[in-house]
C-alpha cells in the first residue's frame, strides 16, 4: 500500500523501517522542523534521509503547503507514529482511507501527553495501547483496535515501554492499516464517561514527598525512570533518583526515622524513611556528583556529604 508516515523520533523511525521492510511504499514521511535549541537531529528526518527519501518539514500542518504535499503523494492512507504538531482534520481526510494513529494507553483511559508515566504512577497494574482515527479532540477518535499490556509491581517506565508497548504499538500500526484498506476493521466511539485526562508528567508531577506513603512514592520513581526521574533535594541540591526498592515496614518497632530522614548507608546506596517503610535509592544524580551522571545511592551519598540521621527535603 501507499502510505504517508507523519511522526518523529525512535517510534516514528520504527514504523517508517517496518513498514518498508514489509514491502508496503511510503510515498511521504512528515517530522517536525529542526529545534534550533537542541544539537540532536531529528531521529525520523536523519532516517528518512538515510533510506533516499526526503523528508517533509512543515511548521505547520494546518498550512496550504502541507496538504499539497500530501496530495500530492497520492498516499493511500496516513499513518500517525509519535506526532508531536497538530493535525487538522482537513489533513487527515486527504488519503483514500484516511489516517490512523497510536497512543499508548486503553483509550479513554489516560489521554494526554504522559499516558504511560500517569498509569505507572497511579498504580495500575495493566495498561495497552489503542489504534484509533485522529480527530481534532485530544485522543478522542474512534478506537479501530487496542492491545492490553500488564503492568509488573516493579517494572519502570522503560520497562513497560520499550519491553511491550514500542514493539506491539509498531505491529499493531501495520495490523490497523491492513485492516482499514482492507475495509475489514471496525471503528468504536469512545465512552465519554471512562475518559480520564492527564497533563505532562512533568517537574511539579516527578517531585518526591516523603510524607507520602511508601507506595505511592515507589511507583513515582518507576514511572519517572528513565526519565525524567523523580526527585527530591538536600541544601538547595536537586537530586534525581532512577533505579530504588521498596522496603514495607511491617511493625511499629521496625520504623527507623520519619519521613524523610536517612536510615541506612550501605555500600551501594542509601535507605530513606517514608509512611509505610523506606525506598532504597540504588541509582540517582546531582549537578555536584560526577558531572552530572547517574552514581550509585552511596556514591550520591558520599558526593554530597549525606549523613546518617538528615532529612532530605519534607516541603
Amino acid at each position: 500500500m501507499r502510505i504517508a508516515l507523519i511522526g518523529s523520533q525512535d517510534f516514528g523511525k520504527a514504523a517508517l523501517e517496518a513498514f518498508l521492510k514489509r514491502g508496503d511504499e511510503v510515498v511521504a514521511v512528515f517530522c517536525p522542523p529542526d529545534n534550533p535549541k537542541s544539537s540532536k537531529p531529528e531521529v525520523l528526518k536523519e532516517a528518512t534521509i538515510a533510506l533516499g527519501l526526503k523528508p517533509l518539514q512543515f511548521a505547520s500542518l494546518k498550512s496550504p503547503e502541507a496538504a499539497q504535499a500530501l496530495a500530492d503523494s497520492k498516499a493511500e492512507i496516513g499513518v500517525m507514529a509519535y506526532v508531536l504538531q497538530f493535525v487538522p482534520q482537513e489533513f487527515v481526510q486527504i488519503p483514500k482511507f484516511g489516517m490512523i494513529q497510536y497512543h499508548p494507553s486503553l483509550l479513554p483511559r489516560y489521554r494526554g501527553p504522559s499516558a504511560i508515566n500517569w498509569a505507572i504512577a497511579l498504580g495500575e497494574t495493566k495498561t495497552g495501547l489503542t489504534i484509533f482515527r485522529p480527530s481534532d479532540g485530544l485522543d478522542e477518535g474512534a478506537v479501530i483496535l487496542q492491545k492490553e499490556v500488564a503492568i509488573g509491581p516493579n517494572d519502570s517506565l522503560g520497562k513497560v515501554y520499550f519491553d511491550h508497548l514500542f514493539p506491539l504499538g509498531i505491529a499493531a500500526l501495520m495490523e490497523a492499516a491492513d485492516l482499514v484498506v482492507a475495509g475489514k476493521h471496525s471503528e468504536q466511539i469512545q465512552d465519554e464517561s471512562q475518559a480520564i485526562y492527564e497533563g505532562w508528567f512533568d517537574q511539579a508531577a516527578t517531585r518526591i514527598y516523603w510524607t507520602s506513603h511508601l507506595q505511592g512514592i515507589y511507583d513515582l520513581i518507576r514511572a519517572a525512570n528513565p526519565a525524567p526521574g523523580a526527585w527530591t533535594s538536600f541544601g538547595g541540591e536537586k537530586i534525581t533518583i532512577f533505579d530504588a526498592a521498596k522496603h514495607v515496614t511491617r511493625t511499629y518497632s521496625a520504623v527507623r526515622g520519619k519521613p524523610g530522614v536517612i536510615t541506612e548507608m550501605g555500600p551501594q546506596s542509601i535507605f530513606i524513611a517514608c509512611h509505610g517503610g523506606e525506598i532504597e535509592v540504588l541509582k540517582a544524580k546531582s549537578a555536584k556528583v560526577a558531572n552530572g551522571s547517574k552514581v550509585s545511592g552511596a556514591e550520591l551519598a558520599a558526593g554530597l556529604g549525606l549523613q546518617l540521621g538528615q532529612s532530605l527535603d519534607l516541603s
